[in-house]
Order: C-alpha cells, then structure tokens, then sequence
C-alpha cells in the first residue's frame, strides 16, 4: 500500500528509525482502524520484493517494520529474505491471525477481538502489544500475557481516539500490574507518519 522512512511511534522501538512497509489487505476489521483504506488488497498496485528490498536498503535504515493491513495474510518468505540480505533487521506487527511465515528478528503481536489469533503466534511474540478501547480490555489482555514466552515484552497502548479517557486507567494498570508498560503512539503527537 504504502512505503516511508519514518521515526517508530509505538512499543519497544519506539523513538527508533525504521523504514515501514504496509501491506495491502486485511479481513481483520478493527472498528478503529485507522488505515482502513489498506484493508483491499487490489487497490493497491503490487511491487516486486526485490524493489521494496532496494527502498529499504537505500534509506540507510537499520530497521524495516512490515505491517498492514494485516501483513500474516501473505507468505513473507520471500520478503524477509530479501530485506536480511541487505543487512536490515526484519521486524513485524500482526495481529497473529494467520501462522507467521517469514525470518524475523523482532514479532509485535497485537492481538485483535475482531479475529482470534492462530495459537502458533505465541511462542513467537517477542512484544505483545494490546490496544485499550474499553475497561474489558484489561482482562482480555492478561488472556494473552499467560500464553505468550516470559521473555514477551508486555505493552497497554490506549486506543488513540479514547486516550484521554483510557491512558489514566492504563497507567493505574500498569502502576499495579509492573509486569506490564505503557505504549504511547509517539508519532502522532509528532504529527509524523
């Protein structure tokens, strides 16, 4: 859909360089989405791996974030491949709907209740990053910290058109639930993409 060197906003790089490719495509339908228009596929012109490889390469960024959409919809093999080969780290943000395909050196799990992830996304998340739209939320997220590997960097990110109203209660959580750490979307009040 879309490809830009930009400033991460979000979880555990946050505040890092990266170079961010958005994928096309997604059956997930979060209410809040706030990239729907990536959400069909064909409205979106296809470019070769190799040519989204040299983009990433070309921008001097040690980091390449493929995201979406949602980007598990399609084999990644290819994709990853081409991206280490120029000496970037792959990472990925999923809501995990589908089995991960791909090499990745950092997996964003960020569950979604509009679609149960495939269990095999577990084992991989190395951040788990769960968005606060209602009060319920707290509780459906504990669901997945118990699933996910110790090592999982755990986020509470507060839906961005209800942070005034969930960041505070996000922030008792976490005051409470030290397990857990505060995921902002950094890049919006930057006002950068």
């Amino acid at each position: 859909m879309e490809d830009f060197y930009t400033i991460q906003g979000e979880g555990y790089y946050q505040g890092s360089a990266a170079y961010f490719l958005r994928l096309g495509g997604c059956d997930v339908g979060c209410v809040w989405c706030d990239v729907k228009e990536s959400w069909d596929a064909l409205a979106h012109p296809l470019v070769n791996v190799k040519e989204m490889a040299s983009r990433v390469k070309a921008s001097g960024t040690p980091i390449a974030v493929i995201t979406g959409g949602e980007p598990v919809m399609y084999d990644l093999t290819a994709l990853t491949k081409a991206i280490k080969d120029t000496g970037v780290r792959t990472h990925i943000e999923t809501s995990g709907v589908y089995p991960l395909t791909g090499t990745w050196d950092w997996v964003c799990f960020s569950p979604k209740k509009f679609k149960n992830p495939d269990p095999t996304i577990f084992d991989k998340a190395d951040e788990l990053k769960v968005i606060i739209y209602n009060k319920s939320d707290f509780s459906w997220a504990e669901g997945f910290a118990s699933k996910v590997r110790s090592s999982c960097q755990l986020y509470l990110q507060p839906e961005w058109s209800k942070e005034k109203e969930m960041l505070p209660l996000i922030i008792d959580y976490v005051k409470a639930h030290p397990q857990w750490q505060v995921s902002l979307q950094v890049h919006k009040y930057m006002n950068i993409p």
